[in-house]
């Protein structure tokens, strides 16, 4: 089905959607995992995004996503000066990151404070996005909905003890997806939802003795 969406793109500042409005969007999720503007970045461009980013602006989109900019912020067109004077490191890189990836994709790994983290996102036309990567774990994460992850020890009833917890807390779960590397490590979750999770939602997540991290994903597409 053809959406309006792909006839008329998204509103956003610059000249193409996959390279500044899906690259922005890419950015603010991102900044989601280290819970808010980063200290260092190093962004990797692959394919399309190496080869004419700069001319398209996605290094400004990715900065402004990665600075809390929407896609039509104005500010995009300056992201880069801001990031200089906030005194923000960030660096870009030309890279192959895999012979089949999408011909839009990056990777960006930041550090704030005491967080590492790192995603692998693709802009994959009119604004759209999807997270393929979220620190060396396979996801699949688009940004239509609130988005959950969390690392957890790999321990029977925790799906069911968090799914009772958001239920307590008035969210719904919309997807749910589950990769472990092997039984009884760690395990990655990522649970999209229909409302926006509150501090509650966190807190109470990170109560759970068995929960490592957890970090929410807001919401950046429709």
């Amino acid at each position: 089905m053809v959406s309006l969406l792909d006839i008329i793109g998204p509103v956003m500042v610059g000249p193409s959607s996959s390279h500044t409005a899906g690259a922005c969007r890419i950015g603010l999720l991102a900044r989601g995992l280290v819970g808010g503007t980063f200290e260092r970045a190093r962004i990797e461009l692959h394919g399309s995004f190496a080869r004419t980013g700069e001319g398209h602006g996605t290094d400004k989109a990715i900065i402004g996503g990665l600075l809390g900019f929407r896609p039509d912020d104005d500010r995009i067109r300056q992201a880069l000066e801001i990031a200089e004077k906030e005194g923000l490191d960030f660096s870009f890189e030309k890279t192959t990151i895999r012979d089949d990836a999408h011909p839009n994709t990056v990777r960006i790994t930041l550090d704030r404070a005491h967080r590492h983290h790192s995603l692998i996102g693709e802009s994959i036309g009119a604004g759209r996005i999807r997270i393929t990567e979220i620190d060396g774990y396979p996801v699949e994460v688009s940004g239509s909905h609130h988005t959950i992850v969390l690392v957890a020890e790999d321990i029977k009833g925790s799906i069911a003890r968090i799914a009772t917890l958001l239920a307590e807390d008035g969210v719904n779960i919309a997807t749910l997806r589950l990769t472990r590397q092997q039984r009884g490590g760690d395990a990655f979750m990522v649970i999209e939802v229909d409302e926006e999770p509150g501090e509650q939602v966190r807190d109470d997540l990170r109560a759970l003795p068995w929960v490592r991290w957890t970090h929410r994903l807001d919401k950046v597409s429709a």
